[in-house]
């Protein structure tokens, strides 16, 4: 089991990011994974830059940190083949250190340009095909291709890693699963569901690594670390179609105006107790997962950082 560091871009500036990878790495987490979006969830999170470009900052900022977005839509907003290229410059300039991590995004993301946002199923397929461009365009010569929704006429990419990039796909129900069984190297998931993990084994997945998010929020006390969870991540108490099909951080922040900060807390990890935050930890590993990354909410990353190094990790 390793344990990872959630670099989330709705929360910090750019320069931030790249700071807290740095630290993280010398706290001793293993991987980081980081957020690719073009909105916040909600305004007064504050924050959404191009993450390819913060990804070459923490590529010269870490020397063993490994990288993966968490996740990164290949389907409306951008083009695969400009993933392709984004990805193979990333693992150009951190060889063995990065990972795609792809999904079917939200329409949060995704509606900016006029695009209609397809319904479930639709969103799948595009992602599918997606990933088999990618994958054609990483095999260095020219590359064409002519399916159902993407077109590419004779694109090559000069610069590529040596290895291979995985590509993992994120999950939330058991289609997406099986999804990643067939397609990826590896699966990511925000909770600790046995379901899906069976699901990707089932498809293709099985040896695969299991990628999960923990979701907390650390204070020098409870009532501190609940207050906190509210005011940044109160999305974190949202579920359903919601989470896909609202089109901006105003509809979200509508919403979290109806979210309860025992809603929050539900959801969100929100404890300075040692033992919690290694229970939390143990739900993932108990169900399998062999990648678990932990999202701090909230401005105080230091403070997690060095909670974490002085009590979490070393009793993993």
């Amino acid at each position: 089991m390793k344990i990872g560091y959630h670099l989330s871009s709705e929360e910090h500036a750019p320069n931030d990011l790249v700071r807290n990878a740095r630290a993280a790495e010398e706290a001793g987490f293993e991987f980081a994974m980081i957020s690719d979006h073009f909105h916040p969830w909600i305004d007064e999170q504050g924050h959404s830059p191009f993450v390819w470009a913060v990804i070459g900052g923490i590529a010269h900022s870490t020397s063993s940190l490994h990288l993966t977005t968490s996740v990164t839509c290949p389907t409306i907003r951008l083009h695969p083949g400009i993933i392709a290229h984004a990805a193979a410059t990333a693992g150009s300039m951190m060889p063995g250190r990065f990972s795609l991590g792809l999904g079917a995004g939200e329409a949060l993301n995704e509606h900016i340009f006029g695009d209609p946002w397809p319904r479930g199923k639709i969103r799948l397929d595009l992602l599918e095909e997606s990933i088999e461009i990618i994958r054609g365009m990483w095999e260095g010569d020219y590359y064409s291709h002519d399916g159902s929704s993407y077109y590419v006429e004779e694109a090559k990419i000069y610069d590529l890693p040596d290895d291979p990039i995985p590509i993992l796909v994120a999950a939330g129900g058991e289609v997406a699963a099986k999804l990643a069984g067939e397609n990826a190297d590896g699966l990511i998931a925000t909770g600790p569901d046995e379901s899906l993990i069976e699901a990707f084994k089932k498809a293709g997945g099985q040896g695969k690594p299991l990628y999960g998010k923990v979701t907390v929020c650390w204070a020098p006390d409870e009532k501190q670390a609940r207050e906190t969870a509210h005011r940044f991540w109160p999305n974190g108490a949202v579920h359903g179609d919601p989470m896909t099909d609202l089109p901006t951080p105003k509809h979200f922040g509508t919403i979290a105006e109806f979210v309860t900060e025992d809603q929050v807390a539900e959801a969100v990890l929100c404890s300075p107790d040692r033992d919690s935050h290694l229970a939390r930890i143990a739900e993932y590993r108990n169900a399998g997962f062999d990648y678990i990354c932990v999202h701090q909410v909230g401005p105080d990353q230091q403070g997690f950082f060095n909670f974490y190094e002085k009590e979490i990790l070393p009793n993993l």
